[in-house]
């Protein structure tokens, strides 16, 4: 099976997120999607099994599930340049693909604390996913795309795929 992304190429330097290929992204995505289906299943069984609301279960168990991901991209005619609100994760927890016309986003944060006082132990733990998955609006060079990651904000600089120039035949 031929590749349909190519990883794109990690910027040196400790915030540099990691990039991965478009194989390991499915399989996250697909598991996001395994998680969101069972908590809208939880929510239609909970609401006494009515029809008709399967949208509203679905993006409930996805406002449940799925922190937002704020994102501004802006457009030179060399790159496209994205910024994303990613507040909490570090570069090691970031998954990052580009591909020719689409940028997926995608983390966990796992984070775990357990207290004990005489008998009693106080265990707590939670997880933070995020998901974005955007449209790009020109054809880009995945394999050129550069990502830093500074203060909880993902830095993306994705140059575009120069369009060949034709020169007209002189009559």
């Amino acid at each position: 099976m031929a590749e349909r992304s190519v990883a794109v190429q990690r910027t040196q330097g400790p915030n540099a997120p990691k990039m991965v290929k478009f194989e390991t992204l499915v399989e996250r995505v697909n598991s996001l999607f395994n998680d969101i289906s069972r908590r809208a299943f939880q929510i239609f069984e909970g609401n006494g099994h009515q029809p008709g609301h399967d949208l509203d279960n679905w993006f409930r168990a996805e406002r449940e599930l799925l922190r937002p991901v704020n994102l501004e991209m802006s457009e030179t005619d060399e790159a496209l340049q994205v910024k994303a609100e990613v507040p909490g994760l570090s570069e090691k927890e970031l998954q990052i693909s580009v591909e020719p016309r689409r940028l997926t986003i995608t983390g966990k944060h796992e984070t775990s604390k357990e207290e004990k006082k005489g008998k009693t132990i106080y265990s707590e733990s939670s997880a933070t996913d995020i998901l974005r998955i955007v449209d790009l609006p020109a054809e880009v060079d995945a394999a050129k795309a550069s990502a830093t990651l500074k203060n909880g904000v993902l830095n993306l600089m994705i140059p575009k795929v120069q369009a060949i120039r034709v020169q007209p035949k002189a009559a």
